[in-house]
């Protein structure tokens, strides 16, 4: 949540107040011990490549040129390792085997902090989760260009450490295939 998206305490319900906790300026109550301390959400990210391509995945109600990695949040009690897997089956229907960690991102715009794994893609058929997502690619390494914020630097990442060095372009720059 954002700093906007509080106004009151959730404790006692009192206004919030900016006042200086922890080094930092946040929201905090008047009345109560309560401070919106606004940690960032953890996310999970996957390269998932399968024969030699990376799959990217289009999210519902994104612009049409929108293609990104598959992406989800962990839930309570969960390891990013087990999450990455997890969100790899429901988006894409497939099982994928953890290939490595590639890094770990922070993602200011959205208050994430983003655990990046590399997996490899099992070889059934790709099905959408009809809930989140409407299209996805295929796309050869050759032509993936990673993207400045979220989950591009990982993607970035991944390139160089296969000594691929695309050019950095916009999120939302048509894909080659």
């Amino acid at each position: 949540m954002a700093d906007s998206d509080y106004r009151y305490c959730p404790l006692c319900r009192a206004e919030l107040v900016s006042a200086v906790r922890g080094g930092a300026t946040r929201l905090v109550c008047p009345q109560c011990p309560f401070v919106h301390w606004r940690n960032p959400v953890p996310v999970v990210a996957a390269v998932v490549e399968r024969a030699d391509r990376v799959v990217l995945v289009h999210s519902i109600g994104r612009p049409a040129n929108w293609f990104g990695l598959v992406a989800g949040f962990l839930e309570r009690d969960e390891h990013p390792e087990a999450a990455v897997l997890r969100e790899v089956r429901e988006e894409l229907g497939i099982d994928c085997q953890l290939e490595s960690c590639i890094g770990i991102y922070a993602f200011e715009r959205l208050n994430q902090i983003i655990f990046a794994y590399h997996v490899r893609g099992g070889d059934g058929r790709i099905a959408l989760a009809a809930d989140e997502l409407d299209d996805y690619r295929e796309v050869p390494l050759d032509k993936l260009r990673p993207w400045r914020q979220g989950t591009g630097p990982a993607l970035r990442d991944w390139l160089a450490a296969r000594g691929l060095n695309p050019p950095v372009v916009e999120f939302g720059t048509p894909l080659e295939t």
